[in-house]
């Protein structure tokens, strides 16, 4: 199935993650601190990382800092036991794909693992050889990669299918809840997902973030693409 990477420090939940994921079809290495997961990961690159945020040595947040390095359209879901807010929202800035919060059951991690991994590398047959362009923005559907003005688009794979979403249906006005309900494929989640990936596009394709003139806000409504030139 797929290449996993389990990073987490608490020995039991890290046999029992990686057996659970092993039964389900994955490939799965485990390791029980930051460092070594990036000497790991160097090693043999994984399709996917699980990653506790909460590690000695390196914290969650650099080490997902650090793997967005090694390569930005890698899938990251995090692990944590918090369940404030705003640090579920550090963790989508720093790059992560998704999160699950402790305690969760084995069936919902597999199936967000899973739904990451479909959107991260659509299957052979659903790939169609086609090219979105909006103005200097170009995303090739096929190769999964994105220029703008020219230059390489580094987009996790949630980025992406967030902008080809919103190139694809220009000038409609989308809720939060309508969005991840499209693009992230759940009925049920929290908002602030959609509006950290809203802030981290603007940041690479808006000349001025704060002013955005392409991924607008409808106040009250949600957001709304503007194609570029209207």
């Amino acid at each position: 199935m797929a290449r996993i990477l389990v990073v987490e420090d608490d020995p039991t939940m890290r046999q029992t993650v990686s057996a659970y994921l092993t039964r389900a079809g994955h490939e799965v290495t485990s390791v029980d601190d930051g460092a070594r997961a990036l000497e790991e990961y160097a090693a043999q690159p994984a399709d996917l990382v699980l990653l506790d945020l909460m590690l000695p040595t390196l914290g969650g947040f650099e080490v997902c800092r650090r793997l967005r390095s090694m390569r930005a359209d890698l899938p990251i879901v995090m692990l944590t036991a918090r369940t404030q807010e705003h640090e579920r929202v550090q963790g989508l800035q720093h790059g992560a794909d998704d999160y699950v919060t402790k305690p969760f059951s084995l069936r919902e991690l597999d199936l967000r693992i899973r739904s990451v991994l479909r959107r991260a590398v659509p299957p052979v047959a659903r790939e169609v050889a086609q090219i979105l362009t909006d103005g200097d923005l170009v995303l090739d559907l096929a190769a999964r990669s994105a220029t703008h003005a020219g230059e390489a688009l580094a987009l996790t794979a949630r980025e992406f299918d967030f902008l080809a979403w919103l190139i694809r249906h220009p000038g409609q006005v989308f809720t939060r809840e309508e969005l991840m309900r499209e693009v992230w494929g759940w009925e049920v989640g929290d908002p602030s997902t959609v509006t950290v990936h809203v802030r981290r596009v603007r940041e690479k394709i808006e000349p001025a973030p704060q002013a955005p003139v392409r991924l607008v806000t409808v106040f009250g409504k949600g957001y709304r693409w503007d194609p570029h030139g209207t």
